[in-house]
């Protein structure tokens, strides 16, 4: 941004909105298949999700992060060493993996966005993107300091 309108970019305000748990988040997408556990799992998955990483194509394929990020999936009852096609069959168990749609909800994309490639670029795309609705508010606030207006 040009000096002359940095005196005008205020940073967005946090939401106040409480931010969902993975079981809120996910539920109607990991019972999509009628999945037996699936309200087992919601109890389980009852906090925020971590930070998702897109990876790189030195480190491998699409898993949900290093160590101590699986650890943190594994408690919500994710199993984070990589991602599935679709949503557990109804007589599964033991602990799910995510699906690209799934990841793409947690990092605020709309349910109908679309996403191109195999699952791993596709993941990559999701991980390493600017969440879509902070990228809205930092946006809004980037349109008020070109137009020289302060709130």
């Amino acid at each position: 941004m040009k000096n002359e309108y940095t005196n005008f970019f205020k940073w967005p305000e946090p939401n106040s909105e409480q931010p969902k748990t993975v079981g809120e988040l996910l539920f109607d997408l990991m019972s999509e298949n009628n999945w037996q556990g699936a309200h087992n799992w919601r109890l389980k998955a009852a906090q925020i999700a971590p930070t998702l990483v897109g990876g790189s194509k030195k480190h491998g394929g699409a898993d949900l992060g290093p160590t101590r990020s699986k650890r943190a999936w594994a408690e919500l009852g994710v199993d984070g060493s990589g991602l599935w096609d679709s949503a557990p069959p109804e007589d599964f168990s033991g602990m799910p993996r995510l699906t690209v749609r799934m990841t793409a909800r947690i990092q605020g994309f709309p349910d109908d966005w679309q996403f191109f490639g195999k699952k791993t670029p596709m993941y990559r795309q999701i991980g390493n993107a600017f969440p879509p609705p902070v990228a809205e508010a930092v946006g809004r606030q980037i349109i008020k300091a070109l137009k020289r207006k302060i709130e």
